[in-house]
């Protein structure tokens, strides 16, 4: 096929790339070594790299000839051969574990440099063109932060926001917001911006020694939007996990019972609003957009009723027949809340709050608290990505792929929310990865421009490649094969080349 002349840059990917070291064994896909790989796109050619992210996770475990750094599903011990001081004296250092650096995640951007993430409180820089890895980035030196989030927001001017769990610090569990400039004062130029890093804000945890996990959180033009939903991290048996010999992913539970609240920080006061919005009991990973309308605020996410999707990447449950076996009990839902911020404080106890047209209702209990109920839109898609010009506002357009009812993706579709139809892109013996809007230079609709992703075969004999779609008729544009083993990867992001520095720098 044909590339388009103005499609000029990089598509950085990151995921899980190397399970066996030695005579070892990760026993989780998430834990796989990080793997990045890159499409640079010339004057209508496509070049291909790939490089294993050089951690210290990766260096130790390589040295070693096995896997000695813990990872979320795997725990590793020291060696065995060591004394009994050494021992007793590991397992003590291990309390507040020191996670690892293995950023398998994602890419994010921050200024005029690219980080690999993962949701420890460690990020590594990379040569986004070279993809060699570079210095290590330790959050909790400017933060009190135990975990992050892979997928960042970006604001206007160019900052980076966050959010992290910070554990029992100072006796309290907390959620912090945070924001990271995107260059530091002409004065300052040998300090990173790391060292001007500003909190936001601070959500109390809802308990102590169970903090919610979560993947995401949404933006709008000004507010910050956190759930806290009921899949939670037991900080006590996180602590002694190694003692007990039993893997990070262990201490996670979902609380089917328990409510999902939602948290909504005002950017500019800081503060959170303070009535309380909550729904059932849900399992979120992606948040997708969110926007303000008439004093509501509308955020989509993707949401689960239960935690099988992580069981099911266990290692041993992918076989050869991992598509048959392995079926949702629970399929990915693409809701919509719409949360009324401003309400006749009057209303009557039992009355539906939301004044938009939307099947979304919002009912005020007697308490003053406001249970949300959400309008369903679509069934079977992840991995959602949006035009991120239209981030925080009013949109009409989701590319995701499409899971139906086994995790592996299938399809890549485009949904338009307006009139709910859905347009596909499919190929027998293919698993597209998570497709990346690029906009057009001259966009005028927000569908201006192509959808970039990577496919492998189910048969390892025939290359991968990378599919380039035009992404208003989602019709294919052009595909480059790329004679490698290439693996399942997890997020990304394009780099406009005028956003990549030049070479010699």
């Amino acid at each position: 096929g044909q590339l388009p002349t103005w499609l000029q840059g990089t598509l950085l990917r990151n995921g899980p790339g190397m399970h066996t070291i030695g005579d070892t064994r990760y026993n989780h896909w998430f834990d796989g070594l990080a793997l990045l790989h890159s499409f640079t796109f010339k004057n209508g050619e496509v070049y291909y790299r790939s490089k294993y992210l050089r951690s210290d996770a990766y260096n130790c475990n390589v040295e070693a000839n096995r896997i000695v750094v813990s990872e979320f599903g795997t725990m590793a011990y020291p060696d065995p051969c060591k004394n009994i001081f050494a021992k007793a004296f590991s397992y003590l250092s291990h309390t507040i574990p020191e996670f690892t650096d293995n950023c398998l995640i994602n890419i994010m951007k921050n200024g005029d440099d690219f980080y690999a993430t993962s949701e420890t409180n460690f990020i590594r820089k990379i040569n986004p063109q070279t993809l060699e890895t570079l210095e290590k980035v330790d959050y909790s030196k400017y933060v009190a932060i135990n975990l992050t989030t892979s997928h960042p927001h970006y604001d206007s001017a160019g900052n980076t926001l966050n959010m992290g769990t910070s554990i029992v610090d100072k006796g309290k569990t907390k959620y912090i917001l945070f924001k990271i400039p995107p260059s530091v004062p002409e004065k300052e130029k040998k300090k990173s911006c790391f060292k001007h890093l500003e909190v936001v804000c601070s959500i109390p945890s809802r308990s102590l020694l169970h903090p919610s996990y979560y993947h995401s959180f949404g933006i709008t033009e000004n507010y910050i939007i956190f759930v806290e939903q009921p899949f939670r991290l037991d900080i006590v048996k996180l602590a002694t996990a190694y003692i007990r010999g039993v893997n990070w992913a262990s201490c996670l539970a979902f609380h089917k019972e328990d409510k999902t609240w939602f948290h909504f920080v005002d950017k500019k006061t800081k503060k959170e609003v303070s009535t309380k919005f909550y729904t059932d009991a849900m399992v979120l990973f992606h948040h997708i957009n969110a926007y303000e309308e008439d004093d509501h605020i509308i955020f989509d996410l993707i949401a689960y009723t239960d935690n099988s999707l992580y069981d099911m990447f266990y290692l041993k449950n992918l076989g050869h027949d991992f598509e048959e076996k392995n079926k949702f009990t629970s399929r990915p839902t693409y809701k919509r809340f719409v949360v009324p911020l401003q309400y006749d404080k009057d209303a009557e106890v039992g009355s539906n709050l939301v004044t938009l047209p939307s099947t979304a209702t919002a009912v005020k209990e007697k308490d003053g608290s406001v249970y949300c109920q959400p309008e369903i839109l679509c069934e079977g898609i992840e991995l959602p990505r949006i035009n991120y010009d239209y981030n925080g506002k009013k949109y009409n357009y989701i590319f995701a792929t499409e899971v139906k009812w086994c995790p592996v993706p299938s399809k890549i579709a485009k949904f338009n929310i307006q009139t709910k139809e859905m347009l596909h892109w499919e190929e027998d013996h293919c698993w597209p990865s998570e497709p990346i809007f690029v906009p057009s230079p001259d966009a005028r609709e927000e569908d201006d421009g192509v959808v970039l992703t990577c496919v492998l075969m189910t048969d390892p004999k025939k290359g991968a490649f990378l599919l380039v779609l035009d992404a208003k008729t989602f019709k294919e544009l052009g595909r480059a094969t790329v004679n490698v083993e290439m693996h399942l990867d997890l997020h990304g992001i394009f780099i406009p080349e005028r956003d990549l520095k030049a070479e010699t720098e």
